[in-house]
């Protein structure tokens, strides 16, 4: 737990020696504003972190004020007294699993109130700004985030009495979005695609709003200095003394960067010999900012598309890239094996750790943060039929213990034999689909490209449903059947191959209407991949499939 030290200069001799210098949100309106950027004052949050940390440096210049660390009260006046002090627990059954020499220590941030590490800054950044003038009584709180910060600032804004108004991508959990609810704040989902400096990104959609807001502040966890400061006194203080100051590895994931940046330096200038392994996800820069290949990835909270400025990337000593699958495989091993309930970037520092710290005897120590829990992932990566639709494959120790049914092996070939798949091109009419699905009894109708290549192949560019149709014209999106279908085509949808089993066409159809089987071509200089549609099956189709065995019994 923390208390507000009002000083100048740092309480705590061990914070003597952190110099970052302010980063007023105040003083980072670009004064060279151009037509160029995405809005109207836009304030960037990769902008250089203008730093003057380092390890030798005295404490004549600290222009922050940091935070004396005190014991938790027997009986707490608010839950926000139990932000911190998280357990420290040793994953003896992941070290042997994995052969692991030296001893394995996971920091539990899903101990904290919130749920994750991120209460910390979300409690810390409202501190400061009430202590600076900045957040008054009243006052509304917008911040662009993946969840986790938002639900920190929701939890502190319910008890202090601000609103709040979170910005996040559709990417993000139900789960986090129910709990947001609850605790009385407003969410505003953007698109996944949208690039972080896009005017449709939850950074920009965030600024929007406080222009138009009275009495609004934007904490901003990118840039703002609370972010790793919070970190710095009290979660590497918590890690120096839960070890003893007996430490030679810590691993974490990296987001805005400010808990890798916070902890890594408050634990560098007491042990300058202790490796920092910093854990981005395959899809992510924040590995290597000169990295061009930003892509999708399932795991939530760490990796973006820029580099935040509270990023401090010299102190990490090693970085480690994980894809979903080693991530959200090993979420649930340490589920099963550790009875932690931790979420799946949990899993991602987890596997930075096995890599990094092979190389470690038996007199070493290594910690993992661990981020959050699995609360806000109920409907995701706990879900065994939502990790195979993604084509992830639990551990054999994970899988349920039954007999697959005699039809599971047998391919989607089989089933799909003589099917005559009806389509629609993408240059129709929403009312064409209505017509078609109505006149053949279907619910969906693949839309396609006609490459007129002479084989009859069909390029799938998206799904078109009755449901759909009718929530876009109900909700006015689109104005009438006469529209183009292009306005109402679904871009993300299941797809399966031929030569895959039926078994995992049958995971895919508890979640889904509907399975599209698609030949996938091969890529050229060209000529990108292209999926060729084969097939559309539904629950029917399985039934009717196995019904022709019975009868031929």
């Amino acid at each position: 737990m923390e208390t507000v030290q009002s000083q100048s200069q740092c309480q705590f001799k061990m914070a003597t020696k952190m110099k970052i210098n302010d980063m007023d949100m105040d003083k980072n309106i670009n004064p060279n504003s151009s037509s160029s950027e995405p809005i109207p004052g836009y304030i960037a949050p990769d902008k250089p972190m203008e730093c003057k940390w380092s390890l030798n440096c005295d404490d004549a210049s600290n222009p922050h004020c940091h935070r004396k660390y005190v014991t938790k009260p027997k009986i707490m006046d608010s839950i926000l007294e139990h932000i911190g002090d998280t357990p420290l627990v040793r994953l003896d059954r992941i070290r042997k699993y994995f052969n692991i020499k030296c001893e394995l220590l996971a920091k539990c941030e899903f101990f904290n109130p919130g749920g994750s590490v991120k209460d910390r800054i979300g409690w810390r950044m409202i501190l400061d700004a009430e202590r600076d003038g900045k957040l008054k009584p009243g006052d509304t709180i917008i911040e662009p985030t993946s969840g986790n910060t938002g639900i920190g600032l929701a939890l502190a804004s319910a008890i202090r009495g601000y609103h709040c108004i979170i910005v996040m991508p559709e990417k993000m959990s139900n789960e986090k979005v129910n709990v947001l609810r609850a605790l009385g704040a407003e969410i505003i989902r953007t698109p996944n695609s949208a690039r972080f400096d896009s005017p449709n990104s939850h950074i920009c959609i965030a600024q929007k709003l406080q222009s138009q807001i009275k009495n609004s502040i934007i904490l901003d966890q990118y840039r703002n200095p609370g972010n790793p400061l919070a970190h710095y006194d009290t979660t590497g203080f918590e890690i120096l003394e839960q070890t003893d100051g007996k430490l030679d590895m810590i691993v974490m994931g990296a987001g805005t960067g400010g808990t890798m940046t916070g902890v890594a330096r408050r634990i560098k200038e007491e042990l300058p010999d202790c490796k920092i392994i910093g854990v981005d996800p395959v899809g992510s820069i924040l590995a290597g900012p000169n990295q061009t290949n930003v892509t999708f990835y399932e795991v939530e909270g760490i990796g973006y598309d820029f580099i935040p400025t509270v990023m401090d990337r010299t102190i990490v000593d090693q970085w480690i890239k994980v894809d979903d699958r080693e991530s959200l495989r090993l979420a649930r091993l340490l589920i099963r094996l550790e009875g932690l309930l931790c979420g799946g970037s949990s899993g991602s520092a987890l596997a930075g750790a096995l890599r990094a710290a092979k190389h470690l005897n038996e007199q070493q120590r290594c910690v993992i943060v661990l981020p959050d829990g699995v609360r806000n992932y109920m409907t995701k990566f706990l879900d065994d039929d939502w990790l195979a639709e993604r084509n992830i494959d639990l551990p054999v120790e994970l899988q349920p213990k039954q007999s697959a049914k005699w039809f599971y092996n047998k391919t989607v070939k089989e089933l799909i034999q003589g099917v005559n798949v009806k389509t629609i091109e993408e240059t129709a009419k929403c009312l064409d689909a209505i017509n078609i699905m109505k006149m053949n009894g279907f619910d969906q109708l693949p839309v396609v490209i006609n490459n007129n290549n002479g084989n009859n192949q069909k390029q799938l560019i998206g799904m078109v449903t009755v449901g759909d149709i009718m929530l876009k014209l109900a909700a006015g999106t689109i104005k009438s059947l006469d529209c183009p279908i292009t306005n109402v085509v679904q871009r993300q949808f299941p797809i399966m191959q031929s030569n895959e089993s039926i078994g995992r066409l049958i995971h895919l159809l508890r979640r889904n209407p509907y399975v599209a089987i698609v030949v996938v071509s091969e890529s050229t200089q060209q000529q990108p991949i292209r999926q060729m549609i084969e097939a559309i099956i539904t629950h029917i189709d399985i039934l009717n499939y196995l019904v022709k065995f019975d009868q031929s019994d």
